[in-house]
C-alpha cells in the first residue's frame, strides 16, 4: 500500500486496516512455517505496510497534540 493512499484514509479506516494487516501477517507467518510461501518477500512487504500505517497514525496523533498545545 502506497503512502499516498494511506494519507487519504480516515483515522478509523487506518485503525481497521492496521488490524487486518496484522492478522494477515500472522496468517502468512504460520503458513510459511508449515509450507514455504511461493514469494516470502510478501512477509516483508506486509511488515512495511504495517509500519507505514503506524507512522501515519502517530503523525496524526502528534498533529492533534500540537493543535491542543497551540490552543492553550
Amino acid at each position: 500500500m502506497k503512502q499516498e493512499v494511506i494519507r487519504e484514509l480516515s483515522t478509523a479506516d487506518l485503525l481497521e486496516r492496521l488490524e487486518e494487516e496484522k492478522k494477515h501477517l500472522t496468517r502468512m507467518r504460520l503458513n510459511h512455517a508449515v509450507s514455504p510461501l511461493d514469494n516470502p518477500h510478501q512477509i516483508t512487504e506486509n511488515k512495511k505496510t504495517i509500519a507505514r500505517l503506524k507512522t501515519e497514525l502517530r503523525k496524526r496523533q502528534l498533529e492533534e497534540e500540537q493543535k491542543e498545545q497551540n490552543n492553550q
